[in-house]
């Protein structure tokens, strides 16, 4: 597949949750307009109905937001029944970890997602692992929930008021369910169904959900990408990173590479990885640019190259990664090794401290600070040269 056209595939699929926002938002809105129709009076002034819809607006984003919970909570409950445990769980950028057997709050923004449940698998078994019931426990509830709700609905139909938001909620359960549980790439990330998908009868992606999964179950305990077992990650073959769940492989390697400091593999496995029609989701991909702009930034440093990887999609997540420690000690790393603006890296810095202090995995915190803190090296070396 051509580059032209991988770009093109990745911006259909940007706009498919949009879509999907877009009808929510007409449904809904179509069920206010009735509301306030319905119940008009003609003592009932412009004002009065206006705010009517106000409210009945506020509560369709509340009923939204209680549905990523729901979907968020059915990922939880699925994956407990299923043998899994729980790791972290987050809802937009709200986040509680289990750190040292405790829960704490930590705060992480991840673009194109409105939250994630993830949890420490169980072992493989004569190389099984349950994995459609954790993947597709989230739909599964808003199933149930979008049932309770139209329930509640035709029960409350003397009340028009209830009745509304009974049928909002339901119908924005049923909407999240096809959303997500319906197969779909949505542009930075897979959806749950996408992901059942790529797990069905594939023994390397199992292997490789198992391995993101341990994973993350690590770096919450503090444990470096560069310490674990080195048998986790092998890079998968050009063919093997078509599947999106065994590319994360490939994901993973390279970060490992980075976090261990053996900048000139990473540059070059990333470089390879990124050209090749592979499966690498937008968000991965995305970040491993960010790998790659540093790795130029702290080797020879090329204004040509680095200029044509800052793409407008690239600055683009960039932007709305601001408070993403991996982007913002590649932004200063480009501020002060390229630009050599001394000003704004400090300002880029004081966002990642201020970045650090909220963000759940303190391992990860200590691999970025020691790239920046290499990055200052380098600055200062040629500073001194200069």
């Amino acid at each position: 597949m051509s580059e032209k056209s991988k770009k093109k595939k990745v911006v259909w699929q940007q706009y498919i949750a949009v879509v999907f926002f877009m009808l929510i938002g007409a449904a809904c809105g179509i069920l206010m307009v009735k509301y306030v129709d319905a119940t008009a009076t003609p003592e009932q002034t412009l004002g009065e109905q206006l705010f009517f819809l106000v409210v009945l607006f506020v509560l369709m984003y509340v009923a939204i937001f209680l549905q990523i919970i729901i979907h968020e909570a059915g990922h939880l409950i699925f994956g407990l029944l299923t043998g899994y445990k729980f790791s972290s769980f987050r809802i937009m950028s709200f986040m509680w970890v289990k750190e040292n057997r405790k829960i704490k709050f930590r705060r992480l923004d991840l673009a194109g997602t409105g939250g994630q449940c993830l949890m420490a698998p169980p072992e493989m078994k004569s190389d099984k692992l349950p994995v459609v019931l954790y993947n597709l426990g989230g739909s599964l509830m808003n199933v149930i929930a979008g049932l309770v709700f139209l329930g509640v609905y035709f029960a409350s139909g003397s009340i028009p008021f209830l009745s509304t938001v009974m049928l909002m909620l339901a119908i924005i359960g049923f909407a999240f369910a096809i959303m997500n549980g319906v197969p779909m790439r949505m542009g930075t990330v897979d959806n749950d169904g996408y992901n059942a998908f790529a797990l069905t009868g594939n023994h390397d992606a199992l292997r490789s959900f198992w391995v993101q999964m341990k994973t993350n179950e690590q770096i919450a305990k503090g444990v470096r990408l560069k310490d674990m077992p080195e048998e986790w990650f092998t890079v998968p073959s050009d063919e093997e990173m078509k599947n999106s769940m065994v590319a994360v492989m490939g994901v993973f390697a390279c970060n490992r590479l980075v976090d261990a400091h053996r900048f000139e593999e990473a540059e070059a496995l990333m470089e390879h990885l990124l050209e090749i029609d592979g499966s690498i989701v937008g968000l991965h991909r995305s970040l491993m640019v960010c790998d790659r702009m540093y790795c130029e930034l702290i080797g020879e440093n090329r204004r040509e190259v680095l200029e044509q990887i800052l793409t407008k999609e690239q600055k683009k997540f960039m932007k709305s990664m601001k408070k993403f420690p991996a982007v913002l000690r590649t932004e200063y790393a480009y501020t002060l090794l390229l630009e050599k603006d001394t000003t704004k890296a400090k300002r880029v810095m004081a966002q990642f401290k201020k970045c650090a202090k909220t963000y759940p995995y303190p391992s990860d915190v200590q691999s970025e600070r020691e790239l920046i803190e290499i990055a200052k090296i380098r600055y200062e070396a040629n500073f001194f040269v200069l």
